[in-house]
């Protein structure tokens, strides 16, 4: 592989974030004559980005420590169709009040990860509705559509897939590629920015932009790609059995965020704490060496980092402290996630497994069963002995029921 000598570069590829770039060499001459700009899009899906997105806003956070300028670009525009990368079906269409509303979630992650304003090296974040909404059809067509070959787009994987699958790809979605391409051109000539950056399933996209803007202003620009990320274990990231570890407070709390990184595989802390912390790498290797019962240590370390990143050092070390009482003490906490029932519910008495239904530990009825029968549910720290058992104000200590499933998921369930 060739040596880089940039800092950025550099550091991304000691860090293992580096998979694909259109032009190492190239770029990495071009980051040592000067400070660069740099984007990475997302679209407004959701209220909340979760963890599989955090690899791509370490990487601006990367970009603008090593003295660059990263743009956060926000898809008002590009949202409006749907990326139909990776998926069978197009995506549901979603309202301008939706998008505003998943923007507005969106944008509150960021402000914990770059420093905004207007000074040189500053992030900025920008909304491509902001163009792609004054778009003249016939005259884009007749400008960018010459640039674009059909043949040339059938060959992506986002295409190509979709199609061997015998999905239908609407046109709606077809032109996704081509704004995308054109955001990058767009971003050229409003903010320099020579470098578009994204997950390998962007890879298509960000050529497309690449040679757009190369042949409409003859731009020399550059795509990089990260590693789409599984853990050991094949399973995707940000994605549990209870549903998508959320970036944002209010849509999964700081506690359930520090327990994801806690409940980390062994074989992957080295490579998370690489790719989700900024520890010199030394002392993640020492930390990657650990075994048996120490590799722990590890994990609540990854755990503490992660989360005083994307929530603060007070929000960190409060969920260590949850965690420490809950699982070294036996103690509750009023940290713990709680749940609430009305008390005329649980004074006339529910079955213990539609009570763990309720309080999100089981998605379905037969789950809960499952999870009983297996020995693994449990009231106030005593394993459920039936399915069927009645839980009621009998059960209340303190106010509160502790709910267990497993090892290592509590919840409270508290009267209102």
């Amino acid at each position: 592989m060739t040596t880089v000598r940039s800092e950025f570069l550099r550091v991304v590829t000691e860090r293992g974030f580096l998979h694909q770039c259109t032009d190492l060499e190239a770029l990495d001459k071009r980051l040592l004559e000067g400070p660069a700009t740099a984007y990475i899009g997302f679209d407004c899906t959701a209220e909340s980005l979760h963890v599989g997105s955090l690899m791509q806003i370490m990487l601006l956070r990367w970009w603008q420590k090593t003295g660059n300028t990263p743009i956060v670009l926000m898809g008002g525009g590009t949202t409006r169709i749907g990326d139909p990368t990776g998926k069978d079906e197009s995506r549901k269409m979603l309202s301008d009040a939706d998008i505003a509303r998943n923007m507005a979630g969106i944008q509150k992650v960021f402000a914990k990860y770059l420093s905004f304003g207007s000074a040189t090296g500053e992030a900025a974040m920008v909304n491509n509705a902001d163009w792609l909404d004054q778009l003249n059809y016939i005259g884009f067509l007749r400008d960018y559509g010459p640039h674009f070959t059909i043949n040339r787009m059938m060959t992506f994987d986002s295409v190509k897939l979709r199609l061997e699958r015998e999905q239908p790809l609407t046109f709606l979605e077809f032109n996704y590629m081509i704004l995308q391409a054109y955001d990058f051109a767009e971003l050229w000539q409003r903010n320099k920015c020579v470098l578009q950056m994204g997950g390998s399933d962007q890879w298509g996209n960000i050529i497309n932009g690449v040679e757009l803007g190369r042949r409409v202003h003859q731009a020399e620009l550059y795509g990089l790609t990260s590693p789409l990320l599984t853990t050991s274990s094949g399973a995707k990231m940000g994605k549990t059995a209870n549903g998508a570890v959320w970036l944002n407070p209010d849509m999964l709390s700081p506690y359930d965020f520090w327990q994801y990184w806690r409940n980390t595989e062994d074989a992957d802390v080295g490579r998370f704490l690489k790719l989700y912390t900024e520890m010199p790498l030394d002392e993640i290797a020492r930390l990657e060496a650990l075994g048996g019962a120490e590799i722990n240590e590890a994990k609540k370390i990854l755990a503490n980092e992660i989360t005083r990143l994307a929530h603060g050092e007070a929000a960190a070390l409060e969920a260590a402290e949850t965690a420490r009482k809950t699982f070294e003490e036996g103690a509750l906490s009023d940290n713990l996630p709680t749940v609430t029932l009305p008390a005329t519910e649980l004074a006339a008495g529910i079955p213990a497994f539609a009570l763990f239904v309720k309080a999100g530990l089981a998605a379905s009825n037969g789950e809960a069963r499952r999870l009983i029968q297996g020995g693994g549910g449990k009231v106030n720290d005593v394993a459920v002995k039936d399915p069927a058992d009645m839980v009621g104000n009998d059960a209340l200590k303190d106010g509160v029921i502790k709910l267990t499933a497993g090892k290592k998921r509590h919840i409270l369930v508290k009267p209102e």
